[in-house]
């Protein structure tokens, strides 16, 4: 094989209960990005598009990810990138686990699959690292994977995909501000009662068995985030108006998509994922700021090939 392109799938991580430790994948918005085959050894970029993104090697997330992975292979060959944005990067949806799940799923590929899902995903964790400095493994193992998953451990990384109920559909809004990661992060309480603790791993036992039952009703009421959305809200405009109107309007619940400042919903079927689209959009319109939005399936196979 001398030429790749993939289609790289955005991501939703916390899933309100599920802090760092649930995600799923998207099918409307992603990254595409291509790897052509060199003689010469090592990896380059050669073209960005969609966002202002660095060429350096070591510091783009996707990049990295080709140059860790072809280094410890010893492999005899190298790779060229390109990468096409399909969504910005601080919406919230998983723009550098995008790449970097996308790329090592890519050099994977060139390597006639020598690599597992968890192993990729652990190099895409790399990743991660280097784009924002923590390797979470939330928004990218669900790239990898596609569907919901759930990370059950880090140490040894333990993923778990989950079913996903047929009719489960996802709005999501996204605001055109910035909420920078680090002060997403610096908001989040150090301390947690017992109380609060207990009623967030119920709602995330809840949730898992709701995706394993299709029982939208279990999916709903456990949608509850007590640790994470109350620090965060306030770096969010109108969240609480999003939320409620969306709720109002049919939505088994919403929550913050990682860090923000992109507001996702799950609903059950299309016509109501359309009433809440809806009642969100007109929502955002009432305010001045810029928006952008998207009805989705929930994306099941993770990274694709396309043509």
């Amino acid at each position: 094989m001398e030429y790749l392109k993939i289609f790289a799938p955005a991501t939703v991580a916390n899933v309100s209960c599920g802090f760092d430790s649930m995600g799923f994948a998207v099918d409307a918005i992603g990254d595409e990005m291509t790897f052509t085959k060199t003689k010469e050894k090592g990896v380059k970029i050669t073209k960005i598009t969609g966002a202002n993104l660095t060429y350096d090697v070591d510091k783009n997330a996707a990049s990295a990810v080709v140059k860790k992975i072809l280094t410890e292979t010893n492999a005899n060959f190298g790779l060229e990138l390109t990468i096409h944005k399909g969504f910005s990067p601080g919406s919230g949806l998983g723009s550098s686990a995008a790449s970097a799940a996308g790329a090592a799923f890519g050099a994977n590929e060139f390597l006639d699959k020598k690599f597992s899902l968890l192993e990729l995903t652990k190099f895409a964790m790399f990743g991660e690292e280097v784009a924002c400095g923590t390797p979470i493994a939330d928004n990218v193992s669900a790239a990898v994977y596609g569907g919901f998953v759930l990370v059950r451990s880090y140490e040894p990384l333990d993923i778990i995909k989950l079913p996903v109920p047929d009719k489960l559909r996802v709005v999501a809004i996204h605001p055109q501000i910035e909420v920078k990661t680090k002060d997403a992060r610096e908001v989040l309480p150090t301390e947690i009662s017992l109380k609060t603790a207990t009623t967030q791993w119920a709602n995330v036992g809840g949730l898992v068995s709701g995706l394993y039952t299709e029982d939208y009703k279990a999916i709903s009421n456990s949608l509850v985030d007590l640790v994470a959305e109350p620090a965060r809200k306030g770096l969010i405009p109108y969240f609480d108006d999003v939320k409620n109107n969306a709720i109002k309007a049919g939505a088994l619940g919403a929550g913050i998509s990682g860090s923000g400042p992109t507001i996702y919903a799950l609903c059950e079927g299309d016509a109501t994922a359309k009433k809440v689209y809806e009642a969100i959009e007109a929502t955002y319109k009432k305010t001045e700021i810029d928006f952008e939005m998207f009805i989705s399936k929930v994306n099941q196979e993770g990274i694709k090939i396309i043509n």
